[in-house]
């Protein structure tokens, strides 16, 4: 056995939510610089870096990651670290925390089982939620990440991060700090679903036909599975999610006026831009999450329990 053992007791929603926050911080301390790479494979070719893109081109993970390091500093794969950890923080604990909770709701009464389309119902229900209410973070985090900083006498929009938050609402609004709700509802109702369903739906799947016991091995390959799904059916609305997020006030009508511009200018595999940073991104950060937060519950749960 690898791990702590599992509760007798089924973890509480406290449990499950301070946990899944807890783990997905984690997960985002170690795969950061893989999604920063990701941001800025996304948004090369867009009209607004044009300028940047002379100076800076980007080719592969490594590549990307490692140029930022060189033009930029060391520190510049974790542009936007801050709000991407009060996002997990938030926005996770919310998505994967209330997931069980949810999909009970939402399974008939006196059934044994949920089905997939309850499974897929309620992974969709948390995404929505969560993104309506961390939706701020995840600008902050996005325009970090997209802005190209080439040393002391290039310019940097914000100055930290509570910097950014103000500087965002008073230059567009409130309004602005929710700029990409929907596309982002979207890609993450997709994202939510791809990821709770699927790793749902194959740890069970494991366990029942006796493959693996409920410990590490089965959270893993679970995981890795629910990541590799994430990744292919979410990047295209990722893409424009991206892009939109960090466009300048009247660059795009809509994000549906953004997808359209880039399928005209750049074609249509520009929705499968940066995918191999985002799996290596997605596909680790899942495994990361799912492995920590299987054994945060267990160790909240002896925490809990009487000595």
């Amino acid at each position: 056995m690898v791990g702590l053992k599992p509760s007798d007791v089924p973890p509480t929603m406290a449990v499950k939510f301070l946990g899944a926050g807890t783990a997905a911080c984690f997960a985002d301390l170690l795969t950061f610089p893989l999604d920063t790479a990701k941001v800025r494979l996304q948004i090369q070719g867009e009209n607004q870096a044009a300028q940047a893109a002379r100076l800076v081109q980007y080719r592969g993970v490594l590549g990307t990651i490692l140029t930022m390091v060189r033009t930029e500093g060391p520190c510049s794969p974790y542009n936007g670290l801050v709000a991407g950890l009060q996002r997990q923080m938030s926005f996770a604990s919310i998505r994967i925390g209330l997931y069980d909770s949810v999909k009970q709701f939402y399974t008939p009464k006196g059934s044994d089982n949920s089905s997939v389309t309850t499974r897929i119902l309620a992974g969709c229900t948390t995404g929505a939620m969560a993104v309506t209410c961390a939706q701020p973070t995840d600008v902050v985090k996005v325009r970090f990440q997209a802005s190209i900083h080439l040393g002391p006498g290039s310019d940097r929009k914000y100055s930290g991060t509570m910097d950014a938050y103000r500087t965002i609402a008073r230059e567009e609004g409130v309004r602005g700090l929710w700029k990409g709700t929907w596309p982002n509802i979207m890609r993450n109702s997709i994202v939510n679903c791809a990821e709770m369903v699927t790793y749902d739906i194959l740890k069970e799947k494991l366990l029942d036909s006796h493959l693996l016991t409920d410990n590490f091995p089965c959270h893993f390959v679970s995981a890795f599975g629910a990541g590799f799904c994430a990744t292919v059916v979410a990047s295209p609305v990722d893409v424009v999610k991206t892009r939109y997020m960090n466009s300048p006030p009247g660059q795009y009508l809509s994000p549906l006026d953004c997808m359209i511009k880039m399928v005209a200018q750049e074609g249509p595999t520009a929705f499968y831009k940066g995918f191999t940073p985002a799996f290596l991104r997605l596909g680790s950060w899942n495994v990361v999450m799912f492995v920590t937060y299987e054994q945060l519950q267990r160790a909240l749960m002896l925490w809990e329990s009487p000595f």
